[in-house]
């Protein structure tokens, strides 16, 4: 994983936390040259899924802007989310990437009258749990222990993906217009890396100034 490239961060040897006017943010905007995937041609379920369902594996606007990439701050220690819930719309795992925390626990549900499964993979491919959801409602919690990224597919509908990216650092996802902020960051010089399930960037450097935004782009590609 990544690296604190600079140290200098204000307060870490008192218990006491940084107040607002002590830290700074982190704005900045994902941007690509990548092109959106053509939309998938569904052939099962249709009175569910429709007859076509986009590919959200890139999902970029008109100005090359990027969604669901995860911005990781190296160094500092954040917690995320200690249980996230994955339904099963549609023939879509929403939301599409998710932020958790090692040890986290998933709850998996479903609001499609289809058979769903929920099939959790760690990156080198070893199944963590797949677990049947034959009806509305159906809910579903497992733990996952490792802190690699888990990734979600479904048997039933194989175009289905979804993703929890693990970490104890400070990150942000990427919205639709490719924004991101990462906030309350004591002063100092980071390493920002990105993760996305399709593209691929180098990491960048960022200082931080006590009640400042640091403003920047990421490109991917």
């Amino acid at each position: 994983m990544g690296r604190l490239l600079a140290l200098g961060i204000l307060g870490t040897l008192s218990c006491a936390p940084l107040t607002a006017a002590q830290t700074g943010s982190i704005n900045g905007t994902v941007t690509t040259t990548a092109r959106g995937v053509a939309p998938v041609r569904v052939t099962i379920d249709q009175k569910v899924c429709g007859d076509q369902l986009p590919d959200e594996a890139i999902v970029v606007d008109a100005q090359g802007r990027l969604a669901n990439a995860v911005v990781i701050l190296s160094g500092v220690k954040r917690s995320a989310a200690a249980e996230a819930t994955v339904m099963n719309e549609k023939c879509r795992f929403l939301p599409r990437v998710q932020l958790i925390a090692p040890k986290a626990s998933i709850t998996t549900t479903s609001k499609d009258p289809v058979l769903h499964t929920t099939n959790a993979q760690l990156e080198n491919g070893r199944s963590l749990f797949n677990v049947a959801l034959p009806m509305p409602g159906i809910t579903i919690t497992k733990a996952i222990s490792a802190a690699s990224n888990v990734r979600l597919s479904c048997s039933t509908h194989l175009w289905m993906r979804g993703w929890m990216v693990v970490t104890n650092e400070a990150a942000a996802i990427s919205g639709a217009d490719g924004r991101f902020t990462i906030d309350n960051v004591p002063p100092g010089t980071y390493e920002l890396r990105v993760w996305h399930e399709a593209l691929k960037g180098v990491p960048q450097k960022v200082s931080v100034s006590a009640g400042k935004a640091a403003d920047l782009s990421l490109q991917l590609k």
